[in-house]
Parts: C-alpha cells; structure tokens; sequence
C-alpha cells in the first residue's frame, strides 16, 4: 500500500536519494520545514495526514504557505510535475549545459519545485540545505549553476550577472530588474510558476473573469487537497483568489489577493500599488500595507514601515504627501507604524493577515 513519507526538507544535496527512495517504493513524500517549532511541526504531519495512504500516482504533498490560516495540503502527481518541468524547461530552452540550483526552502514549492523539474528532466541539480549568498555566488561563479529560482530577498543578496537565468517568485518584484530575471506567477496549487513573465506557459491557461478575478487551468494543477476536497470546478479551472488583468500586449498582471482590497470611503485601494509607491520613497527601506477597521472610513489605509536606518524614520505627513502626489488622496495611508521587519513567509509572501489580527 502506498503511503505517505515525510521527508525532513533541510537535508540539502541528501534529499534527492530520500525523494528518489520513496518513488521507487510507490510512496508520495511529505518535505517537512525542519526549522518549525514541535508544536507546528506535529499540526503540520497531522495536516498532511502522513503515513495515511495515497493515490497511484501522487509524488508529493505539500504544505500552503498558510497566510490565511491553517495549512493544506497539495496533493501533485507525477503527470502534474512532469508536465510542469517540460512546460518551464520549453519556456527557459533549457539545455544540456544548464545546471539548477535549489537554494530556497523544500518545504515550500518554490523550492521544492526546482528539485521536481530537475529531476523530470534529467538537468543536474545542486541542492543547498539553506540560502547562504556567498554560496551560491560561488557555485555560480565556478559553472555549478546556471539556473535558479530566487524571492526578492535573495535577489538583492546575490550576483544575478553569474546566472544564465533567474526564475523570481514569491512576493511582488522590485521596480527595476536584471535582464536575466524571469517573474513567475503561480500557487503551491499549480506547482509552481504557470505564467512566465505575465504569459501563461504551453499547456497552461489563465482566464480573468468578468470580476477580475484570475482562473488557472492545465496538467499541471494539483489533484485535491490531502483532505479530499478538489478546489477545481467540472471543467478543471481553479479559482486563485487574485485579481488581475491584462495588458494591451497579451501579458497578465497581478493587482493584488482578491481578500486584501481595501475599502475606505467607498473608494477601493490596492495595496501592492500603494507600496509600489512608498517603497520608492528614501526613507522607506520596506513596507506593507493593509485596511484596518475605522469607525469613520469603514477601513482605513494603514502602513507598516521598516525605516531606511541612513535616511531616519519618516513621519505619516510626509508619507501622506509622497503618496498624493503619485496617487489618488484616499490611497494615502491614515495611520503609520514603524516596525523592525515585515512578517512573510520563507518564500517572500507578505503575511497581511498577521498585521491585521494583531490590530484586533
């Protein structure tokens, strides 16, 4: 009987032979975050129900991000990874002479998701157990990898002039970027990125319905979740709860999760556009920004701001006034706290939530 097997994700270039055993034996395989507190660790298992049985087929289960709540779990097969690899490797031309490297959490399918593709296709792989940027600079500069997939945080920590090409994910992109950059759209629910550079890969569709929200559908998209329930309707699409549109070229660009849209005074604010502008501003070093209720407003613009230590703290006035003059008034934030860091996830993904139930 085929089962699941957890698998601790932070065992580096030994977790390829742990996948591979597993396969071999018919079994699916659980990453599992090692850095998780016990508690979590043991919530986490119990999610994915390892040790239960699995399906004919399935290759991996893997945990959300859980920015909304508890973690499910996705449940890929093995046609959905290798459909997955050809489509990404199509789009990139990956050849003979490339190399991945697997620097970001396995737990995550970010990760994870270089180790599947490598492997489908028969791309040699470097598997590091954490992200060290002078690690991978090295690896680089020395021809062990061509090929990476990378979030904004490590990006900035990087040379991405060593790269053939850089796969970036995660959260929404810095402004300017190198011409080796690749953005990747997707969920943990597609196994990855399903649109490159706002154009959805062979196989995939994307469709935006009449409301702007984005519907994905394709060979790549999970089975169900681990708990039984098949998010897809009976035409295969799948809800991704974001909002988009597309440009005048053909190309998808996000605005923004479905459930993060503020609404102040009637008007409706997106966040990332707000923090697109406040980012840029010299004495923001990083920012988030969420509705919190207000009597008056009904939700108030509220900003969340780790101070560039060289430029000093900025006051909300001169945030206020930054923002009015690149936006509309009422996207101006009406409240400021100054913090140390922006709570997200390992792969970038801002945790909003967080920063609204701590407010509650």
């Amino acid at each position: 009987m085929a089962k699941l097997v957890a698998v601790d994700a932070g065992l580096g270039a030994g977790f390829v032979p742990a996948l591979e055993a597993a396969w071999a034996a018919g079994d699916a395989v659980a990453p599992i975050d090692p850095r998780l507190p016990p508690a979590e660790r043991a919530a986490v298992v119990s999610a994915l129900r390892v040790g239960d049985e699995v399906e004919p087929g399935d290759a991996v289960v893997v945990a959300t991000s859980g920015t909304t709540g508890a973690a499910k779990g996705v449940v890929l097969t093995h046609d959905a990874v290798a459909a997955s690899a050809r489509a990404t490797s199509a789009r990139l031309g990956v050849t003979g002479g490339d190399r991945w490297l697997a620097c970001l959490p396995l737990s995550h399918v970010g990760g994870l998701g270089v180790v599947l593709r490598a492997r489908a296709t028969g791309t040699p792989v470097t598997v590091l157990p954490a992200f060290d940027a002078d690690v991978v600079d090295d690896l680089a500069r020395a021809g062990g990898a061509t090929l990476v997939s990378l979030v904004a945080t490590a990006l900035r920590r990087v040379d991405p002039g060593l790269f053939r090409l850089i796969l970036l994910g995660g959260s929404a992109p810095p402004a300017e970027l190198p011409e080796n950059v690749v953005t990747t759209y997707g969920l943990t629910e597609t196994g990855g990125g399903i649109a490159y550079d706002g154009r959805p890969l062979d196989g995939a569709e994307v469709r935006i319905d009449d409301a702007g929200h984005i519907e994905v559908r394709g060979p790549m998209l999970l089975r169900q979740y681990r708990d039984g329930t098949d998010p897809k309707d009976g035409d295969g699409w799948l809800a991704t709860g974001d909002v988009g549109q597309w440009t005048a070229d053909g190309c998808l660009t996000v605005v923004g999760r479905a459930d993060d849209l503020i609404i102040t005074g009637g008007e409706n604010v997106w966040p990332e556009v707000v923090e697109a502008v406040l980012r840029r501003h010299p004495a923001v070093s990083d920012v988030v920004v969420v509705g919190l209720p207000d009597e008056e407003w009904g939700q108030r613009v509220s900003a969340f701001v780790v101070p560039e230590a060289r430029a000093g703290a900025p006051t909300l006035d001169e945030l206020r006034a930054w923002v009015k003059d690149r936006l509309p008034a009422f996207a101006a934030p009406r409240s400021l706290e100054l913090v140390d860091q922006i709570p997200q996830t390992a792969t970038g993904k801002r945790l909003r939530v967080h920063l609204r139930e701590r407010d509650r």
